[in-house]
């Protein structure tokens, strides 16, 4: 499929920032536009045209290729729904490297995947579809990181790792080698996670133990 040389970004606050840098260093795209419910005006240079009411219309466009400028420090809620929505406008959401990442050849990224300054993913690692390796964070070889994860900047993940969707690793932490990290389980800032983890809990400390099981309406660290 053909992708627009021109994109836009649901979302304008830092996250967005850091994405709107990131595909300027590619060359590949320009970031035409960004969507947002609260800011206005520019960032960066890049007019913010409203709120995501206007995602369809600017498919319409031309602006048909899309990514999800909101990050997340918990449970990505909002970017997995504001991923679904731009997969049913018809949006096509690349995959993204910024100049100074470095990702193997025989890497895999999924759609909307986003590797950042200073990142490094490894051989034949799998990453889904929405997936932030954030800056600095190093993904080593055949991982397999599922749908929406977030690994946050200078996290380290040793070879053979694999975290679940919807899972979220903090600054600076550490998963051994052929560690397993439940799906939803968010890991804190600094952890070491010598163990499998179970889904759905927030685990901190060295060595990581789980503290509390996540809810819908409780996911607060």
């Amino acid at each position: 499929m053909r992708v627009s040389s021109q994109m836009v970004i649901a979302g304008a606050g830092g996250h967005a920032r850091v994405l709107i840098e990131a595909v300027r260093t590619q060359g590949r795209w320009i970031v035409a536009a960004l969507t947002d419910p609260i800011v206005q005006g520019q960032v960066m240079g890049v007019p913010v045209v409203g709120t995501d009411q206007e995602l369809p219309r600017l498919c319409q466009q031309g602006l048909t290729a899309a990514l999800v400028g909101v990050g997340s420090v918990r449970r990505p809620t909002v970017r997995v729904q504001l991923y679904d929505r731009l997969r049913e406008i018809g949006f096509v959401l690349p995959s993204v490297c910024h100049i100074r990442s470095t990702v193997s050849p025989t890497a895999e990224l999924g759609a909307g995947t986003v590797v950042l300054a200073g990142a490094v993913v490894n051989a034949q690692a799998v990453l889904g579809r929405n997936v932030i390796v954030n800056t600095g964070a190093v993904v080593e070889h055949d991982c397999t990181i599922g749908d929406h994860v977030h690994i946050a900047p200078r996290a380290v993940l040793g070879g053979d790792v694999v975290v679940e969707p919807q899972a979220h690793v903090g600054m600076g932490a550490i998963v051994l080698e052929g560690r397993r990290i439940g799906a939803g389980t968010v890991v804190g800032a600094g952890a070491v996670v010598n163990r499998d983890l179970p889904p759905n809990t927030v685990c901190v400390g060295v060595p990581a133990k789980p503290i509390r099981s996540l809810t819908d309406d409780h996911v607060g660290v």
